[in-house]
């Protein structure tokens, strides 16, 4: 677990669907919840998803893109850093389960010092992730 875990709550349309998605596709173990939450061990991090009836069913939360590296990258997003190993697995289950990504798993920055493994893709609620893997996350993620 990290040293010092982030906290982050959002909202989805059902909880039902959040549960399938952060628990069983990404395989996030669940704590503690209510009719209208749950909150999740999001890679050592807790992520609380907190129902938004007025989404509606097909709801989808609003998102804006900025370029980077040539792609609309979304904003607002979230996700963590993984070892380029962890990376590739998650990459590998998420084309097995057919995930549409915003942005197909592929390397950034190429040959510069922030080189980094990405990849983007939506909740069913709309919320964005992005993960990332670095060769070295010590000496790369904060790289200039």
């Amino acid at each position: 677990m990290p040293v010092d875990p982030f906290h982050l709550a959002f909202q989805v349309r059902d909880i039902a669907e959040a549960r399938a998605f952060y628990g069983g596709l990404l395989g996030c173990g669940e704590g503690r919840s209510a009719e209208t939450w749950v909150d999740f061990n999001f890679f050592g991090h807790q992520v609380v998803c907190h129902l938004n009836p007025t989404l509606g069913p097909e709801g989808k939360i609003a998102s804006h893109a900025n370029p980077v590296d040539g792609h609309g990258v979304p904003v607002p997003h979230f996700g963590v850093v993984l070892t380029i190993d962890r990376w590739n697995s998650l990459a590998d289950r998420l084309r097995e389960q057919d995930i549409e990504f915003v942005i197909e798993p592929y390397i950034r920055f190429a040959g510069l010092p922030g080189e980094q493994a990405t990849m983007f893709f939506l909740d069913p609620s709309g919320n964005a992730l992005e993960f990332k893997a670095f060769k070295d996350i010590e000496t790369q993620l904060f790289a200039t």
